[in-house]
């Protein structure tokens, strides 16, 4: 008795113990299962997100293609250049008899960018200055067949160009309709930075609506932290539908390479150039005839506004347009066709892309009173190229400055100096055959002295009216002028 009893007892004790063990491993696997759980659904997402990249790139790496392109220039063997300058300067200076010619010698220059196929018949999309006036352009497909191309037409106004190849039965990459586009959606990018073929990156959408960068006259791009770099440029922006939504197109850089800002041409914007590209080989662009300003807080509320929304009419051309509509300076377009007018950028891009001969009803704000006006949109005058601007001078010549600070004076020995200093200088450049390199101090522009970035590119962009820029820069050997051609 007395032994089944203590028998008995044990058994209770360890049932008991057992009961407590099971109880707690219970509470344990309470507590920290949803973390677990939780840390699986993440990974699961993580793993889903990347799935979905692949996924898009297989779809869309064969209908983007490698563009090379060849142009021969026209320079001289000493100074890189054809020489700027007349008989009467090469008199004085280097005793050469009028009428002396410097030797001219050709080369070829290459380049690179991207592009994709939007039409099984080779059409392909890229951008202006990809291709712009090249003698000779190539394009190679991810399945390694190599193609003649054709240019079928440029918008350097937008920088979209459109190009052929002679082919059938070709991948196409859908395109996608950017104005449903949101801040924050991811987005890929394939091209082929430095020459590197079908690279992929990813990122977001950083911003839309970028306008006045000055990198083209109609601008409504969209920002992106996706990795862009040189040989980028024309390649598709894409979203997780494997649809293209941009053509990326710029960086923001202080270095010459990727910074984390990258635009791209809206893919909207794209279509309505490409049809007209390949239609007429050219793009004709509506027109009203008037010089508009954004608002200020205060002009708003000068001219009655309660915000600063719209833009000002600051110049009535003559025989416009606008001027035949009755519009006045000093009016503020508040809608266009019944939609609000926020601001000068997309207002322009509105008007542009409306066909001459298209009615328009305008709401003005004119002393203080809302007015209605139609406007019949007249054909712009503008034709050809535009003029260039600094940022395209610097990317013609190939090289980057920024202000000279203190801190590089020191460094680079021109204390008591004033200038821009230059940060780099890209091999094969016009600016590295003219012996200039990183470090160099440039304190003259076509002689205006410059003080910093801004005053720079104000004298540089004025130089492109003479096709010559005249630099004088300064480095370890002392002062000294070079002449810069942007002549192609």
């Amino acid at each position: 008795m007395n032994g089944n009893h203590c028998r008995s007892s044990m058994e209770f004790v360890w049932m008991k113990r057992l009961t407590v063990l099971v109880i707690f491993l219970f509470f344990v696997f309470s507590a920290f299962a949803p973390a677990v759980l939780a840390q699986d659904t993440a990974l699961d997402r993580v793993r889903e997100i990347g799935k979905a990249f692949a996924e898009v790139a297989k779809g869309a790496s064969p209908a983007v293609v490698y563009i090379q392109v060849e142009k021969t220039v026209t320079s001289s063997p000493e100074w890189g250049a054809p020489f700027p300058f007349g008989d009467d300067f090469l008199r004085r200076f280097f005793g050469v008899p009028p009428g002396y010619q410097i030797p001219q010698q050709k080369r070829r220059v290459v380049g690179q960018g991207s592009g994709f196929i939007v039409s099984s018949d080779g059409y392909i999309l890229t951008n202006n200055h990809v291709v712009g006036d090249a003698d000779r352009v190539v394009v190679k497909l991810l399945d390694g067949r190599e193609f003649k191309a054709k240019t079928i037409g440029t918008d350097p106004h937008t920088d979209i160009a459109v190009i052929k190849i002679d082919a059938t039965n070709l991948p196409v990459l859908p395109l996608g309709d950017s104005d449903k586009l949101e801040v924050g959606e991811w987005v890929l990018a394939i091209g082929n930075p430095f020459g590197l073929s079908h690279t992929l990156t990813a990122g977001i959408v950083s911003a839309k609506g970028r306008t006045s960068l000055g990198i083209t006259d109609f601008e409504d791009f969209i920002q992106t932290d996706a990795a862009i770099n040189p040989g980028n440029s024309g390649g598709p922006l894409i979203n997780l539908a494997a649809q293209a939504i941009g053509i990326n197109t710029a960086i923001f850089s202080q270095s010459g390479g990727y910074m984390g800002i990258g635009f791209a041409i809206p893919i909207n914007l794209a279509k309505n150039i490409r049809d007209q590209l390949i239609a007429h080989g050219t793009v004709t662009r509506g027109y009203l005839g008037i010089v508009i300003q954004d608002l200020t807080p205060e002009l708003a509320k000068t001219f009655g506004l309660k915000e600063a929304k719209g833009v000002l009419i600051a110049e009535v051309t003559n025989g416009s347009p606008a001027e035949q509509a009755g519009l006045k300076q000093g009016d503020v377009i508040v809608e266009l066709n019944g939609k609000p007018v926020e601001s000068v950028g997309p207002f322009r891009n509105q008007v542009a892309l409306i066909p001459p001969g298209t009615l328009v009803n305008l709401t003005l704000m004119r002393n203080g009173e809302h007015i209605s006006v139609s406007v019949k949109i007249g054909k712009s005058p503008h034709k050809g190229r535009v003029a260039m601007r600094s940022s395209d001078i610097l990317q013609k010549l190939g090289f980057t400055v920024e202000d000279l600070t203190k801190d590089l004076a020191e460094q680079f020995g021109y204390q008591g100096e004033t200038g821009v200093i230059v940060t780099q200088v890209l091999p094969g450049s016009v600016v590295q055959a003219a012996g200039i390199r990183p470090g160099t101090l440039i304190k003259e522009v076509n002689r205006r002295r410059v003080h910093n970035v801004q005053e720079f590119n104000k004298a540089l962009a004025l130089a492109a009216e003479k096709e010559t820029v005249l630099m004088l820069i300064k480095n370890g050997q002392g002062s000294r002028y070079v002449a810069l051609s942007l002549r192609e």
